[in-house]
């Protein structure tokens, strides 16, 4: 029963039953990153007349997290480029990392060694910094 009704009334859990229904009448699957999220498009490539271009959609694997979305995806979301990376072959530059998500507000998120959340010990203060004072 909860998961019916999570999944009645909350879109970042999971998708909701209107999405699912929207994107059985008129969307195509265009294809699935490496994270899971998989990517829709109208049928047929059909142009929004409100738009003025075909919708794109994202159906996100578990949590509705856009930082999960790689970089030649966003483009194809955001009608950067016409073609989606399903049909065409994105060339992966040297000096380019992989795509990461935002792991901000997570266990996994960057604590550098100063912070409070790093559960270290904090380093000493170098006493190099003199406070400043009024009137000096």
């Amino acid at each position: 029963m909860k998961t019916f009704l999570l999944r009645l009334f909350t879109w970042w859990n999971s998708t909701t039953f209107g999405t699912d229904l929207w994107t059985w009448l008129y969307g195509e699957f265009v294809g699935e990153d490496e994270f899971g999220n998989c990517y829709y498009r109208t049928k047929g490539g059909k142009i929004d007349p409100a738009l003025r271009v075909e919708r794109r959609w994202v159906i996100y694997k578990g949590v509705a997290e856009p930082s999960t979305v790689p970089p030649a995806w966003h483009g194809w979301l955001h009608h950067i480029v016409d073609v989606p990376p399903t049909e065409e072959k994105v060339r992966q530059h040297r000096w380019q990392k992989p795509h990461r998500p935002n792991l901000t507000g997570t266990p996994g998120a960057h604590r550098p060694s100063g912070s409070t959340l790093a559960q270290r010990r904090r380093p000493k203060a170098t006493g190099d910094y003199k406070a400043w004072t009024p009137g000096n």
